[in-house]
């Protein structure tokens, strides 16, 4: 009988764990116990916060239990639609940087997906393209994400060319895209007002819900899964991924070993812009109205959850499965928020909170390997 499976291996080194940790004095023991309540103290909360919620619902009679089935489902097609996001920036920090315009981003290619998608009624069409017939849901595609590819080459180009922090880049880039996506809404009779009234198509393209054992499933949730796998083989199997990780880790030594630290910034830099330009047009048909307003602070729910999922802003260190972990118990914490009925306010309260201790947690981590 063979005895060298997965399930062995994994045997076999939990019971060496087990053995190391019987090996340690009492004092010893208290540290290890201490440093694993540190480490690991985001997901305990996480754990508390959702048992503590699904108690709550079950004791109030609600209809559906936090954790029933169309909960989870509900919360795993957020994560779906913020995932985008997260995979673009999760490589800006791995390269120690930051993205602040990535909800702008998606914004501004919402906005012109929207514009470009109404239906050809005249309370519609009328007030920003009169003269414009429906272009190709392809080609409109291919428009936002050339968009989001622009504005990723930009703050790829000023942050490697002039050795600018990603933070002042992005900041910089944000405030510009918020005042071209004002003027835009602004375009024909349009008067700044919401862009809804979009296409069938347009709305099937993204919405469609596909049946697998009973359970609806967008399409977008299909496209998030293709993005996750196609950024997956990028950063774990190409040259692209392995010099993004070493520039990450130590640009320094990065340059000196052949590579090319500023061509390597500025194509994790336009991944991630075409990866937010998508988010664009997914979001559109999406929400269905879309303002200037779309896609505001999503980039600071993206950043929580890439620091959440183990993203370092240390440099060098993160996982595609990370990140998708990390979305995921965002969208149960912003979930769970709701459940309990608190304000939208408090929620960017806990939010933030959330971030700092995340990030305090990820530089525990750093000084105890230095």
């Amino acid at each position: 009988m063979n005895d060298s499976g997965p399930l062995s291996s994994f045997a076999g080194a939990l019971k060496l764990r087990w053995q190391n940790y019987n090996g340690l004095s009492r004092k010893e023991k208290m540290v290890w116990w201490g440093d694993f309540l540190v480490r690991n103290a985001m997901y305990i909360i996480i754990v508390m916060v959702v048992i503590y919620v699904q108690i709550y619902s079950m004791q109030n009679n609600f209809s559906n239990a936090f954790l029933s089935f169309k909960s989870i489902m509900d919360i795993l097609k957020r994560a779906a639609s913020a995932l985008f996001l997260a995979l673009g920036v999760g490589g800006i920090i791995v390269l120690q940087g930051t993205d602040l315009s990535a909800g702008r981003i998606m914004g501004i290619t919402a906005c012109v997906c929207a514009s470009l998608l109404q239906m050809p009624l005249e309370q519609y069409r009328a007030k920003m393209f009169p003269a414009l017939d429906t272009p190709p849901i392809v080609a409109v595609i291919f428009l936002s994400l050339a968009i989001g590819a622009v504005f990723g080459i930009f703050n790829g180009f000023c942050t490697a060319k002039f050795k600018l922090h990603p933070f002042i880049v992005t900041l910089a880039t944000q405030l510009i895209l918020y005042g071209l996506v004002l003027m835009y809404v602004q375009m024909g009779t349009n008067g700044g007002g919401p862009i809804s009234g979009l296409t069938d198509q347009y709305k099937e393209v993204v919405k469609y819900t596909l049946n697998f054992g009973g359970t609806a499933i967008p399409l977008y949730v299909l496209y998030a899964i293709a993005a996750a796998a196609i950024m997956w083989f990028i950063w774990n199997k190409t040259t692209l991924g392995k010099n993004m990780y070493a520039v990450g880790a130590n640009p320094e030594a990065a340059n000196v070993s052949g590579i090319s630290v500023m061509k390597t910034t500025i194509l994790v830099f336009m991944m991630a812009g075409i990866l937010y330009g998508f988010s664009g047009f997914i979001e559109a048909a999406r929400i269905g109205s879309n303002s200037p307003s779309t896609g505001v602070n999503a980039e600071l729910d993206a950043i929580a959850a890439c620091v959440i999922g183990g993203v370092s802003f240390t440099g060098g260190t993160g996982k595609i499965s990370g990140i998708i972990t990390g979305v995921i118990l965002l969208q149960i914490i912003s979930v769970a928020l709701q459940w309990l009925s608190v304000s939208s306010d408090m929620q960017y309260i806990i939010k933030g909170i959330i971030i700092l201790v995340a990030v305090a947690i990820d530089m525990r981590k750093y000084l105890a390997k230095k």
